[in-house]
């Protein structure tokens, strides 16, 4: 077996363009804590930081055969870091924007829409936040919630413990309570 802790970056780089799973994990060990306290240090909070993290390391996985690194291996996972942050600034910047747009819609009293189509747009950005989860969190929650299925059943069906998938349930709760909090505070005032 290859010890590739030894070699260099770009080493790593061009044996990964051809698919080795063993140095997509030294990658992977490598650059995951200092990536994550990047990640961290701006965006301030865990769980973000980890699926900044965990969406680089899978986007390296998923393109490595059309890769290319313009400097580094490490400035390419900085700059894939920087930019998932962005992303999601921006994300949470136009949810900010949306509910501004309603409190200002409530406050000039113009408001004539009924409840069911309040419920329709609130259900619409919890459908599009429940898909903006990783995908094996996503399918274990949509499992959980809208299949009504027990953390056995789940279990069983995906090939995983029970508490496995309680931490997953319990992470993307967690998660969309978060970021749908402002949003859903607002729909509370119609």
């Amino acid at each position: 077996m290859t010890d590739y802790s030894k070699f260099t970056d770009r080493e790593l780089a061009a044996i990964l363009k051809e698919g080795n799973p063993l140095v997509y994990t030294e990658i992977f060990d490598r650059y995951k804590v200092i990536l994550y306290r990047h990640a961290f240090r701006l965006l301030n909070n865990q769980e973000e930081a980890n699926d900044v993290i965990q969406d680089v390391f899978l986007t390296l996985w998923d393109k490595r055969e059309n890769l290319s690194f313009k400097s580094s291996l490490s400035a390419y996972l900085y700059s894939s870091v920087r930019n998932r942050i962005f992303d999601l600034i921006s994300h949470q910047k136009v949810i900010s924007k949306y509910a501004d747009s309603i409190r200002d819609f409530i406050a000039e009293g113009n408001y004539t829409a009924d409840g069911q189509i309040r419920e329709k747009q609130l259900a619409t950005i919890i459908e599009k936040e429940i898909a903006a989860l990783p995908s094996k969190m996503r399918t274990v929650f949509e499992l959980s919630r809208q299949d009504e299925l027990s953390y056995k059943q789940i279990g069983q069906q995906l090939n995983i413990s029970d508490k496995t998938v309680k931490q997953q349930v319990h992470n993307a709760v967690k998660i969309l309570r978060l970021k749908l909090t402002s949003i859903s505070a607002i729909f509370l005032f119609f």
